[in-house]
């Protein structure tokens, strides 16, 4: 090995410089390359944690079936909160001169939070599915309502909404 001296030093080239932070115009929330992919990978461990909760609800497991509810709130809360800052918040600022575009990003915002809303009541409403039998009679049709609702939401986010998220330059 070659001992590092004052002019090999010199001759090395630079290490790279770091890419500038890219800020939404108005605020400090930066771009993320890989948000959208994490966004993504979030819907899938979201349906997957649904299909379980049916699975579990269908063999009569309501005790898996609850835990697994308990599970998906924590999935739905951690994505919902990464969503709303980390993505809505950015692009209505970085799409603030197109209105069309963030007009767009508002409404489904504005949508999310009442799919949210409506989500986590439903899970309020069933956390104790396990231990009253009550519950049972309508879990099946309310699951299934908010299985067609998750499902419609996450084609519209990834195929209409995700596109949009790029760094403001």
């Amino acid at each position: 090995k070659k001992p590092v001296t004052q002019a090999s030093a010199a001759a090395a080239p630079p290490p790279p410089a770091a890419a500038p932070a890219v800020e939404a115009p108005g605020t400090h929330i930066q771009y993320h390359p890989d948000l959208v992919d994490q966004l993504k990978a979030d819907h899938q461990a979201l349906l997957a944690t649904f299909g379980r909760i049916q699975a579990a609800f269908e063999a009569g497991q309501l005790g898996e079936c609850a835990a697994a509810l308990e599970h998906f709130r924590g999935q739905l809360t951690a994505h919902l909160l990464k969503e709303n800052v980390r993505f809505y918040i950015y692009l209505e600022h970085a799409l603030a001169g197109d209105r069309a575009s963030h007009d767009l990003v508002h409404q489904f915002r504005h949508e999310m939070d009442g799919i949210g809303k409506a989500a986590v009541g439903f899970l309020d409403k069933y956390r104790a599915v396990a231990t009253d039998p009550a519950l049972a009679a309508g879990f099946a049709a309310d699951l299934a309502g908010v299985g067609a609702i998750l499902g419609q939401r996450i084609r519209n986010e990834e195929e209409t909404l995700y596109p949009l998220y790029l760094p403001a330059y």
